[in-house]
């Protein structure tokens, strides 16, 4: 049966809820769906080695589950202090028969991506797969309460960590290889509260498609996928409780989408089945109106 878009995710309102940043999804309610059973892998890509960062929770939780019932092996990284978090994907992953491996890595210090791509290497031999996902967001009332300091913070974790993944993984990507950059709807449609957070999602678009061509002559590709609304942990760890409550309402489906409905994208970029998709930016917005 063909899964209706208006009924598979909980629709707002939510509970009042409110987390510290970077959030706990096991505190979330209603849960979020990142694949375990509502996912059918395909076997596409059986075998391979994957690197995501930022999956110890959220989009890139999905990313893994996914990657793992599709055939891949994975490695994750994830904030220190977040091992917990980052179990459950492992064990995930090796619920699905294949091999995980995390890394607690402080974006902070863009330049320790680089240390991750090696780590993957050295622990299983070659890399086909980086998924650049982990993120900082912070909401702010007036332009006067962005700091200098929190200015500079976004963007190196945001777009210095994905300029220095996507660098690090293309000395061993074989062609084939496939890059994927995590943008937003904030990059075109940026809402007024997290200013700087969507300027660095329209500079991660930017970066994507500007390496799709530098690196297509070693037949390595790189795409984009740009959410909407997705009922991660950053929401209630980042979002006033009024927002939280009502949050995804203005998609198109009343709802936000589930981290399993954006890992099904990344699934797809990875896949040979987009073997003539490069420099792309995929939306997966659930038709969200302009707030």
């Amino acid at each position: 049966m063909a899964r209706n878009p208006l009924t598979f995710g909980p629709k707002p309102p939510f509970p009042t809820q409110k987390q510290s940043a970077p959030g706990d999804e096991q505190q979330m309610d209603p849960q979020p769906d990142f694949g375990l059973t509502s996912y059918t892998g395909r076997n596409r890509l059986t075998d391979r080695v994957a690197l995501i960062t930022g999956a110890d929770s959220g989009i890139g939780r999905a990313d893994a589950i996914l990657f793992a019932k599709e055939g891949a092996d994975v490695v994750i990284t994830h904030i220190p202090g977040e091992e917990k978090d980052a179990q459950i994907t492992l064990d995930a992953v090796r619920s699905e028969g294949r091999k995980g491996h995390a890394i607690a890595l402080d974006f902070s210090d863009p330049g320790r991506v680089a240390t991750a791509v090696e780590e993957t290497v050295r622990q299983f031999g070659k890399l086909d797969i980086a998924v650049s996902n982990a993120a900082y967001q912070r909401t702010y009332e007036k332009l006067e309460d962005i700091s200098g300091e929190e200015f500079a913070k976004h963007y190196t974790i945001n777009v210095g960590a994905t300029f220095v993944l996507a660098q690090a993984a293309a000395k061993h990507l074989k062609p084939g290889g496939v890059i994927i950059n995590t943008t937003s709807i904030q990059a075109y449609e940026p809402d007024k509260n997290i200013l700087v957070y969507a300027s660095t999602k329209a500079a991660i678009a930017n970066l994507t498609k500007g390496l799709a061509k530098l690196l297509a002559e070693k037949g390595i590709r790189v795409n984009g996928v740009a959410p909407g609304p997705v009922w991660t942990p950053l929401i209630p760890a980042t979002m006033p409780a009024e927002k939280v409550e009502k949050f995804g309402s203005t998609s198109a489906f009343e709802r936000p989408a589930q981290p399993v409905e954006l890992g099904a994208l990344y699934v797809f970029l990875a896949s040979d089945d987009a073997s003539y998709v490069t420099g792309e930016i995929y939306g997966a917005t659930g038709g969200r109106m302009p707030v």
